[in-house]
Order: structure tokens, then C-alpha cells, then sequence
């Protein structure tokens, strides 16, 4: 196997060596995508949203171990174990969006999915280097967060309130990736930095994304959509 993929990284200000245990509170703070997860297990059962929610519930405790994973070994390997289960959720979650909550069909959904991120990752190639840099590599996190404003929109206007859930968790991402970006800025003056709160504020954000999909993913939504009744109503 590749020895570089065992090469440590260093990328946040808390780190303060190779060793296992030198990101405790950054390790430690992903415990809030594990509660997030495990909440949402327990809501989309109590609401019957069936077993593509709770795929999605299970996804964000995935989310908590992969990154700490990351936040412990800190290699180039674990780093994958961080940004694989990320990109998935968000690629399965804007489906979910497109399917329960706005209820178009399989062939509408893939054809939007499929457009908006061609989009989004054409748009996120583009950003120049310096901003890369200046942002912490947190330009990287532009499809995602563009997903929840774009597919929010498109739920609301589908007539559902889930929409809604979805911008108020972009609303979130702002504060969190801002803390993602000034983690390196703070160092100097706060040696613990500040990518703990990334952890927390997203684990706050998937938590309202999975009581959106609990309270109003409910199967039975797509054989009667919010486009569907709003035509039926007109």
C-alpha cells in the first residue's frame, strides 16, 4: 500500500503533533454529529418516514465517526474517512429533497440533480486559488451549501414546509464554515482555534436537515405530491 496515504496532516490550530490524541477537543466535538444521527434515527422511526430516511439518519452518525477518524490518525487515508461520507449524504440528501419533499419523479429528479451539480462543481473549479487558500479550503463546501439554499427554494415552492428547514440549515452552514475559515486566522491568540464549532454548529444543522426529513419524508408523500395537490387545488 501507498505510504503516503499514512503521511500525517496537519490543518488545524489545535494539532499539535502526529500523535493520536492531538486534537482532543476537535476529535471530541464530533460526538455532535453522532447525537444528531442517533436523534434522527429515533424521530424518523416515531414518524414512519421510512427506510430511506433512517439510511439518511444512520449516514450522519457516519459523518461523526469518519471525521473523527480524521481528527485522531490525521493521515491523508483518514481524510477520505472525513470528506467520502460528507459528499454522500449531500448527494443523497438533495435526492431525498427532490423525491419526498418535492415529489417529482425519478426521471425530474435525476435531470436536476444531475444539472445543478455540473453547475455547482463548474462553479466551485472556478474559484481562484488565493480565495481556496484565504478560506481554509473551505470553498470546497460551495455545492453543499448552494444544495440546501437551491433545493429549499425548490421544496417551498413545491408546497412543502421542509423547504424551509432547508434554509434555515444553510443560515447555520454560514456561521460554521466561517468558523471552518478563521480556525488558522485565531491561532496566534486562541491556541484551541475554532474548528471545534464547525463540528457543533453542523451537527445542529444536520440535526434540523433530519427533523425536516422525519417530520415530512413520510413515503406516502411522493404518491401525492405538494406540486401534485397545488395543481389538483388550482
Amino acid at each position: 500500500m501507498d505510504s503516503a496515504l499514512f503521511a500525517h496532516i496537519d490543518l488545524y490550530c489545535e494539532r499539535t503533533g502526529p500523535e493520536f490524541w492531538s486534537e482532543p477537543v476537535n476529535a471530541l466535538s464530533n460526538l455532535a454529529f453522532i447525537a444528531a444521527g442517533l436523534w434522527g434515527v429515533h424521530a424518523v422511526r416515531k414518524h414512519g418516514a421510512g427506510t430511506f430516511a433512517t439510511v439518511l439518519a444512520w449516514w450522519v452518525v457516519a459523518i461523526g465517526i469518519g471525521s473523527t477518524l480524521f481528527h485522531t490518525f490525521a493521515t491523508q487515508l483518514t481524510k477520505w474517512a472525513d470528506i467520502l461520507p460528507i459528499a454522500g449524504f449531500t448527494l443523497a440528501y438533495t435526492l431525498f429533497t427532490l423525491r419526498r419533499f418535492a415529489g417529482f419523479s425519478w426521471p425530474a429528479a435525476l435531470a436536476l440533480f444531475l444539472g445543478f451539480y455540473v453547475v455547482a462543481g463548474a462553479a466551485t473549479a472556478m474559484v481562484p486559488d488565493w480565495l481556496r487558500e484565504a478560506s481554509n479550503g473551505s470553498t470546497g463546501y460551495l455545492p453543499p451549501f448552494l444544495a440546501l439554499i437551491f433545493f429549499g427554494i425548490v421544496a417551498v415552492r413545491a408546497g412543502s414546509p421542509a423547504g424551509w428547514y432547508n434554509i434555515a440549515a444553510a443560515g447555520i452552514f454560514v456561521v460554521s464554515v466561517t468558523c471552518r475559515m478563521v480556525d488558522p486566522v485565531v491561532c496566534g491568540g486562541f491556541p484551541l482555534g475554532t474548528h471545534f464549532l464547525w463540528h457543533v454548529l453542523n451537527g445542529l444543522m444536520l440535526g434540523i436537515v433530519l427533523m425536516a426529513v422525519a417530520r415530512y419524508g413520510k413515503p406516502e408523500r411522493t404518491e401525492e405530491s405538494p406540486r401534485t395537490r397545488l395543481a389538483s387545488a388550482g
